[in-house]
């Protein structure tokens, strides 16, 4: 991990002469819950200059990560191991060097589409367990079913293994006690946190005045509005007949008790009273206003499965 960081490091800081951020993730399983160390690096594109100015750069030269992480590793591997080791293994490491002419393999894919999402995608996937229980297929007390991808021919298969085999494959894959699998470089490093803060305050106070210079261009997003830019659908707009829709109001329990919570208009208002008289059976009492909620209260073993909201909309 910290082989990796620093390659990318190094080849920032002479190739432009900035520091970038970089987050490592240590796998050390494969599909097949196989032994399979391999790195997940997530860098920013670009890098913080000794004054602190940011500087913009997103390519990175493909063929030069593979060739170096391969010599890289190699060097490693040698620098760790004793003198007999060395002997007994050195044939073995260069058939590795030799086989592999065009380096290691190393996966840089571009950007693209909705970068938030990606990077959420990434998150979750550097910190995940060896396995998902989705994958288990069958487990009949003797043997575990489970599928993986193939990644030589990209085929999805089943592998079908002891519950020996099985916990054997998972338990290898325990890092040791206070091993970090997830590691910090960079402008994301701990000892440079303190010069990042201060340049990142005095971006924030800069990006405060202008957003009040502009209060009537930016504003915070409705939840509409995020869920078009995520999906790319309008979820106010029913997907059969194209009619849309108009949040009018909705009822919520509070405290055990089914009460309108939010109504835009009295005729709002009444229909959620209606309609909370058809789920409840209650009607509402004489001589109460009309604005009143109508409330009821549950069983205490009934709530859980009565938490959900009614919502009001009107169709245009």
């Amino acid at each position: 991990m910290d082989e990796g960081a620093r390659f990318i490091r190094e080849y920032f800081e002479k190739k432009h002469k900035v520091n970038p951020g970089i987050i490592v993730g240590l796998h050390t399983f494969g599909s097949r819950i196989n032994f399979n160390p391999h790195l997940h690096l997530l860098v920013t594109m670009g890098g913080m200059k000794q004054n602190g100015e940011w500087k913009t750069y997103d390519f990175l030269p493909f063929e030069m990560l593979r060739k170096q992480w391969q010599t890289i590793v190699l060097k490693l591997i040698r620098r760790l191991l004793t003198e007999e080791e060395k002997k007994e293994v050195q044939r073995l490491l260069q058939k590795a060097y030799s086989a592999n002419g065009e380096g290691f393999y190393v996966h840089a894919p571009k950007q693209k589409g909705n970068i938030k999402a990606q990077l959420a995608y990434i998150g979750r996937y550097i910190r995940r367990p060896a396995i998902a229980l989705g994958r288990i297929e069958e487990y009949d007390g003797q043997f575990v079913t489970f599928r993986y991808k193939d990644k030589t021919d990209g085929q999805e298969k089943t592998e079908t293994v002891t519950v020996e085999e099985f916990i054997a494959r998972l338990i290898r894959h325990i890092p040791d006690e206070q091993f970090k699998t997830i590691r910090y470089y960079g402008v994301y490093a701990r000892r440079v946190k303190n010069l990042c803060k201060k340049v990142l305050s005095a971006w924030q106070k800069t990006v405060k005045r202008w957003i009040v210079k502009a209060k009537h261009v930016l504003r915070r997003r409705t939840w509409r509005e995020k869920m078009i830019n995520y999906a790319g659908k309008d979820p106010m707009v029913c997907p059969k007949c194209e009619c849309y829709y108009e949040y009018k109001g909705e009822a919520c329990l509070k405290d055990g008790q089914l009460t309108v919570a939010f109504a835009v208009c009295d005729l709002s208002r009444r229909c959620l009273e209606r309609m909370i008289e058809d789920l409840t059976g209650v009607k509402k009492e004489k001589g109460k206003e009309k604005s009143q909620s109508i409330t009821r209260q549950f069983p205490k073993e009934t709530r859980e499965e009565r938490s959900r909201q009614i919502c009001l909309f009107d169709v245009s």
